[in-house]
């Protein structure tokens, strides 16, 4: 009976991660349509449901070209600083950041980007180094997250030699985009270390 219940837990446990990525870009979708189709949208001469999203889209490329510029890569810069220094939400801004892996620094969730041996062949998994420990025979073990694909939230911990793992020259950011895009935007072997 605990056997039963403790795997039903899991499941559902398992089911909700997984869901919460899918199930909040939805909310944010369908806020984002109402908001924008309840306000100026909806008394404009021309409007069709579906156009707040339209509009959104076109508003996130906008972002999104600005901030590849170098005056608008100044001003994301100075965006994060105050946001990172606010009083309540400062932390809760880091953290999420830590989370997304945009974090840097010595504070950072993920360290460095690994290519790990899967045991079973000759393939690779992709791991992230969360953390440095001794073993009780004093020996350095890498703490290496493998994140699951295309939900990077799921996976397992792992801890390993150094020289059992092999660093890549891939960001942490970059790392989670090729996991989310399942590999779509992967750095090519050649750039490993």
């Amino acid at each position: 009976m605990q056997s039963i219940t403790k795997h039903i837990t899991k499941c559902l446990i398992a089911g909700i991660v997984a869901l919460l990525p899918i199930a909040a870009l939805v909310l944010t979708v369908v806020q984002l349509e109402h908001m924008l189709s309840t306000g100026w949208l909806k008394s404009q001469a021309v409007y069709f449901p579906g156009l707040g999203l339209i509009v959104a889209a076109l508003i996130i490329y906008a972002i999104g070209l600005t901030v590849t510029t170098f005056l608008g890569k100044w001003l994301w810069r100075t965006m994060d600083q105050v946001l990172d220094r606010m009083p309540l939400f400062g932390g809760l801004y880091r953290t999420l950041k830590q989370i997304l892996g945009y974090g840097e620094g010595k504070d950072a969730m993920f360290k460095q980007v690994v290519l790990v041996p899967t045991g079973k062949s000759d393939g690779v998994e992709l791991g992230l180094v969360t953390n440095q420990v001794l073993d009780g025979a004093g020996q350095t073990q890498l703490m290496i997250f493998i994140p699951g694909s295309p939900n990077p939230a799921t996976g397992r911990l792992l801890m390993l030699q150094p020289q059992q793992v092999q660093v890549i020259n891939m960001t942490v950011n970059d790392a989670f985009k090729s996991l989310v895009s399942a590999g779509s935007t992967a750095v090519p072997m050649s750039e490993a270390k």
